[in-house]
């Protein structure tokens, strides 16, 4: 499935960052990572109402847009974590700010506390993509 962008002719940064992250299914990627790295079984567990197809691509187009890091090991069987790059850990405040803004805004639900760590380790080497 091809990737949807909105158009963005003024080149407005919010509209640039909503067009990386602005689905319902990479926040909650980058949610997850916030507390270290994971393989993709893990993720797909952690959320399972996504396909894995779906998973697969959202992983990709995080990985091309410089937020995570995809390192592959030479064991068998094969094995890969994902990992923030520092581009996402920067992210991190601002996706704590939506969760405390949702707490504010509708009081009388029951919410998860959001457990986004703000002292994220910073990847083991740096690769930063764009």
């Amino acid at each position: 499935m091809a990737r949807k962008y909105i158009d963005n002719p003024n080149a407005c940064s919010l509209v640039h960052t909503m067009n990386i992250i602005g689905n319902k299914w990479k926040p909650i990627i980058l949610y997850l990572l916030s507390n270290g790295s994971m393989r993709f079984g893990m993720l797909n567990a952690l959320i399972p109402t996504i396909s894995k197809k779906v998973l697969t691509n959202q992983l990709k187009e995080l990985e091309n847009d410089g937020l995570l890091l995809r390192q592959s090991f030479a064991e068998i069987p094969p094995r890969v974590e994902y990992s923030l790059t520092e581009k996402a850990v920067g992210l991190l405040p601002v996706l704590r700010m939506l969760s405390d803004w949702a707490n504010e805004a509708y009081p009388k639900m029951e919410f998860e506390q959001c457990r986004i760590i703000e002292n994220v380790k910073k990847p083991a080497y740096n690769k930063e993509l764009r």
